[in-house]
């Protein structure tokens, strides 16, 4: 079958292209910005791409066309598409149809942290030889990519509340039919497509509906939106879970490291097993928790899940270190949410101490960019020592407000080129600066080591 991809360069729909290939498909596929380092994986994966969504790019027809989220009305390959009556299906409903339907599906949704913990849920899954399908938004460090069909009956997504299709207005979530559910978090997101956090609720309530009695559902016990959601209809059995000891969580923690990379697993308040891993952070002991649940739901003994975090190598873009020169470290993260910014600090803050900690936000996200968290920023990015803000002329909101309530340590900063220059102003031995941003932010990270590598 020939399978062609609108819009194969992003990192959802290039996991889509690289299962099908995996499952024996003829791939080919288009975009409007092909370059490394998702050009270079689908070359390698022998698929074709074209540049652009003209309309020749369907002669001679595929068998389907499946649809990517970034496709609109009104572009030529779309309305050619529909006209000539060619078979489409968007990316979630091709993958629940062609893949998910026979398998064990362990999916994770939430507002923070479906990333590091469907990552870390596939790790653990493969640390025990079960060899799970994955498709994930993002690349775990124990695997080579950010997706693989792998062998049944497992299978592992990142489930994603954003909408599916121009054609299909409901979550991409509600295709994948999970047997086992992780909900991290619930927090107001993507105000681009939800006008309120009601909407969002009712979107996370439907996912409930249609996970089976003989399932499972591992919900976060402190966030009272995922209670809220619960209470509207559930008729799943449940195993919540709370890195603070409380009567509601059967799963929790108790810390022993000052970063949280250590810290002993409790179920139903006795201890089974002391975790060691190289990730830092309250949050991401959450995510531990979270996964461990998850995969013990799956057959994975709970000894042996506590006992492969230490493998776990983490995800590209979580924290990641860039590199390192004339004594500063440069840190690469995708938070662009509030909490996500606060959590990633303050596990960075935990770890290097009385050392300096340089901030460098970039508001990329069409929620960041709309404004809607204007008003929370200043106190998630309150714990570093300096803060650096790009504020672009077209941003659309005046980011200024944030910096003057941080105070002298906080600027704005109008483009690419003026953001290197404070940097390298400011930057000394021992400091560490952690660019935020769910883009490429101008290739800053690469820019600024650059320039650092040239003092040594």
């Amino acid at each position: 079958m020939h399978v062609h991809i609108l819009g194969i360069c992003g990192t959802f729909m290039g996991g889509i292209a690289a299962i099908a290939r995996a499952a024996g498909h003829r791939v080919t596929g288009s975009d409007r910005n092909v370059y490394p380092p998702m050009s270079t994986q689908l070359a390698a994966l022998d698929i074709d791409i074209t540049e652009g969504f003209d309309a020749a790019q369907l002669d001679p027809a595929p068998d389907v066309v499946v649809v990517g989220n970034v496709m609109t009305r009104g572009m030529p390959v779309i309305e050619a598409l529909l006209e000539r009556g060619i078979p489409y299906a968007s990316g979630p409903e091709w993958l629940s149809r062609t893949v998910l339907r026979d398998r064990w599906v362990l999916a994770v949704a939430g507002t923070h942290g479906k990333t590091t913990t469907s990552s870390l849920l596939a790790h653990l899954l493969d640390d025990a030889g079960l060899e799970p399908g994955f498709l994930i938004g993002g690349v775990p460090g124990n695997f080579d990519g950010s997706a693989r069909l792998g062998k049944p009956p497992f299978f592992v997504i990142e489930a994603d509340e954003y909408d599916t299709a121009f054609f299909d207005k409901r979550a991409k979530f509600v295709h994948y039919r999970p047997r086992t559910l992780v909900l991290n978090n619930l927090e107001f997101d993507h105000a681009d497509i939800y006008p309120d956090l009601e909407s969002i609720k009712r979107q996370f309530n439907h996912l409930l509906r249609i996970v089976p009695g003989n399932g499972l559902i591992v919900h976060n016990a402190a966030d009272a939106n995922l209670d809220d959601v619960i209470a509207r209809g559930c008729w799943t059995p449940r195993a919540s879970f709370s890195r603070e000891a409380t009567r509601d969580a059967l799963w929790s923690a108790r810390i022993d490291g000052a970063d949280h990379s250590r810290f002993t697993v409790l179920r139903a308040g006795e201890p089974v097993g002391q975790a060691q891993w190289d990730m830092l952070g309250a949050h991401n002991v959450d995510n531990a928790l979270a996964a461990i649940a998850a995969a013990c739901h799956a057959g994975v003994p709970v000894a042996h899940a506590i006992d492969a975090l230490k493998r776990f190598r983490g995800v590209k873009r979580r924290m990641e270190l860039y590199g390192e020169a004339a004594g500063v470290r440069i840190y690469d993260d995708f938070a662009h949410h509030p909490t996500a910014i606060a959590t990633t600090i303050e596990g960075l803050r935990r770890r290097i101490g009385d050392a300096r900690l340089i901030a460098v936000l970039e508001a990329r996200s069409n929620t960041m960019k709309m404004g809607v968290h204007r008003d929370t920023l200043a106190p998630s990015l309150a714990d570093a020592d300096q803060v650096l803000l790009f504020a672009p002329p077209d941003l659309g909101w005046d980011a200024g407000a944030v910096a003057r309530a941080l105070g002298e340590k906080a600027a704005t900063v109008p483009d690419i080129s003026s953001m290197l220059d404070a940097l390298e102003a400011s930057v000394r031995a021992g400091d560490h600066v952690l660019i935020m941003s769910n883009g490429g932010f101008g290739g800053l990270h690469a820019k600024l080591l650059e320039r650092l590598q040239r003092r040594d």
